[in-house]
């Protein structure tokens, strides 16, 4: 299993391809690890990994912390790829390599209760690297990473560069409020301003709260469909 470096506070753990990392990291955080414990996958297909964070907000605030993660991997792909290939976050964490969908990011958390400060929360990367048939025409809307031109993207450098990158948002969004992630999860968000489906309602993604809450339109006037929908249980 290749070992990979994270900065200091962060403890890598290897899994084999029989391990969700994602339910293992949920797994752990269940048993009282320490937060910056990245759990990991390198699969010869895919990369998974998932990190356990210990915010001290309550759990609507939080919930930040999903696009600050994928900013950090658009800032992470962005920085390890070719510069014309393009990197888009859907507001659900659907990872979009030059259009297509690649990958998602997942979220679980100690509580579902938007007000409860949560004793851990968790967001899961899973990354296309090798496409799944031998076809790609057949599903023009899947894509992976190696499909656009990040032959020479290491997986295992990716991981600690997502990582990296995940820790400079955080200090950012800590010294500077939500307003810096605004502004740069604005910049790679896909959809805003065409049609969606979210939470059985149907109609257009005008963009988010300031907690990262999805604005959503239709005849009946526009919702809000917090962060929080997107936990996952079990």
């Amino acid at each position: 299993m290749t070992e990979v470096q994270f900065p200091p506070l962060f403890q890598a753990f290897a899994v084999d391809s029989r391990i969700d990392p994602f339910e293992k990291a949920c797994a752990e955080a269940l048993k009282g690890c320490d937060a910056g414990l990245v759990v990991y996958r390198l699969g010869s297909g895919d990369l998974r990994a998932a990190i356990v964070f210990a915010p001290e907000l309550r759990l609507a605030e939080a919930m930040a912390i999903l696009p600050i993660c994928g900013v950090g991997f658009q800032n992470a792909l962005g920085a390890l790829a070719p510069p014309e290939v393009a990197v888009h976050l859907d507001w659900d964490g659907t990872i979009r390599v030059n259009g297509a969908t690649c990958g998602r990011l997942r979220v679980a958390s100690s509580d579902s209760d938007p007000e409860a400060e949560p004793h851990w929360l968790i967001v899961g990367l899973e990354l296309r690297l090798w496409p799944e048939g031998d076809d790609p025409g057949e599903t023009p809307d899947q894509t992976a990473l190696y499909a656009e031109g990040c032959a020479d993207v290491q997986a295992d450098a990716l991981l600690e560069a997502w990582v990296r990158h995940t820790l400079v948002g955080i200090n950012r969004w800590s010294e500077e409020g939500t307003a810096a992630i605004h502004k740069d999860w604005r910049g790679i968000a896909h959809g805003i301003g065409e049609e969606a489906r979210v939470a059985d309602r149907s109609g257009t993604f005008l963009g988010v709260d300031e907690h990262f809450g999805m604005l959503l339109r239709d005849a009946d006037g526009t919702h809000l469909i917090p962060l929080t929908h997107l936990l996952e249980t079990d």
